[in-house]
């Protein structure tokens, strides 16, 4: 059985969106749930087209912000994390706040990476061949400017709480179609 299902990502969010009647709040949810459904596609075109003209993505590591700035930073930092093949993700939601300028979305990010992608993200793996969960808690505050387009991201996340080899069983099959299909 598949360790994770990228369709729990927007769950959350969908559900709000369904018992939101605030207009405002309604087109702030639609649009995160439209960029997280381009991420998984995955979508690059419909991903910058939930942007604004200009995005800003702050990643804070170690106190200092890593994140694209403009648009062909964050469109070459989408096109990279979709070459890296991990974009087969779940952000398991614990809290989601709305308002009018902000969707804020906190819980624990799972994704899988292939063993030569985690090892040159510096995670502790022993077979570079493999598949392995890796698992962070992460706040995601997603400001929307007044023409409802994001902004970009603010990313505050642990580090990894767990990194897990997987047998191919484990794998949804997102992965192994995007993964090891030539295999």
């Amino acid at each position: 059985m598949a360790v994770i299902d990228p369709t729990r990502t927007w769950q959350l969010l969908e559900q709000r969106l369904a018992d939101t009647t605030d207009d405002r709040h309604r087109a702030v949810l639609a649009i995160v749930i439209e960029h997280m459904k381009a991420e998984n596609a995955p979508d690059l075109d419909g991903l910058m087209r939930t942007l604004v003209p200009n995005p800003a993505y702050h990643f804070w590591n170690a106190g200092q912000d890593v994140g694209p700035k403009g648009y062909d930073g964050v469109r070459n930092y989408y096109a990279d994390f979709v070459a890296s093949r991990s974009n087969v993700l779940e952000f398991e939601l614990d809290r989601l706040v709305v308002d009018d300028h902000c969707v804020v979305t906190e819980g624990f990010l799972k994704q899988i990476y292939p063993g030569t992608y985690a090892q040159r993200m510096g995670l502790p793996v022993d077979d570079p061949q493999a598949d392995y969960l890796v698992v962070f808690r992460q706040l995601l505050l997603w400001p929307i400017d007044a023409d409802g387009l994001i902004q970009g991201e603010d990313s505050y996340h642990s580090g990894p709480v767990q990194v897990t080899k997987l047998s191919f069983d484990e794998l949804p099959c997102e992965y192994v179609e995007l993964v090891h299909s030539g295999s």
